[in-house]
């Protein structure tokens, strides 16, 4: 019985050594078709373990989009489009002052290609303190009161 050139990676030396064979079949000039047919299978077989077990680290799901951001070259104008939403919200998103919605989530997740559960994470709101009218009077809470 013939024993098989590649199998499904069952461990990460395992997986170090595929990658390091699919960057050196990568590299020549022009591969044959044989070779095409082997960096296919790599490349498949890579990306099944990729996907088996990648976990996103907990990362703040602001912090992640603006990584995401920065990687693509992007601002925050050209989200407006991608979003659907209006240059002001995607401030407020971006600045910690307006949260996630589910349906962001899914639009982001589908622009990105992650999954929604990165940007389904808890994470802190930036809360205004609204300025008090100008013609308010502050009243001290803490006085004590003797009888």
């Amino acid at each position: 019985m013939e024993t098989l050139k590649y199998t499904v990676i069952k461990t990460e030396l395992q997986y170090q050594e595929y990658c390091g064979q699919l960057e050196a079949l990568v590299a020549q000039a022009t591969p044959p078709s044989a070779t095409q047919e082997e960096i296919d299978l790599l490349t498949l077989l890579i990306e099944t373990w990729d996907h088996a077990h990648a976990t996103l680290p907990e990362a703040d799901p602001i912090e992640l989009l603006r990584s995401l951001m920065a990687g693509r070259n992007l601002l925050a104008k050209d989200l407006v489009a991608a979003l659907g939403l209006s240059k002001g919200a995607v401030s407020d998103m971006l600045n910690r002052r307006r949260g996630l919605s589910k349906e962001v989530i899914r639009r982001l997740a589908s622009y990105f290609q992650v999954s929604q559960e990165a940007f389904n994470r808890p994470y802190e709101l930036v809360v205004a303190v609204a300025p008090l009218p100008r013609n308010a009077r502050v009243v001290h809470q803490g006085a004590k009161v003797t009888a």
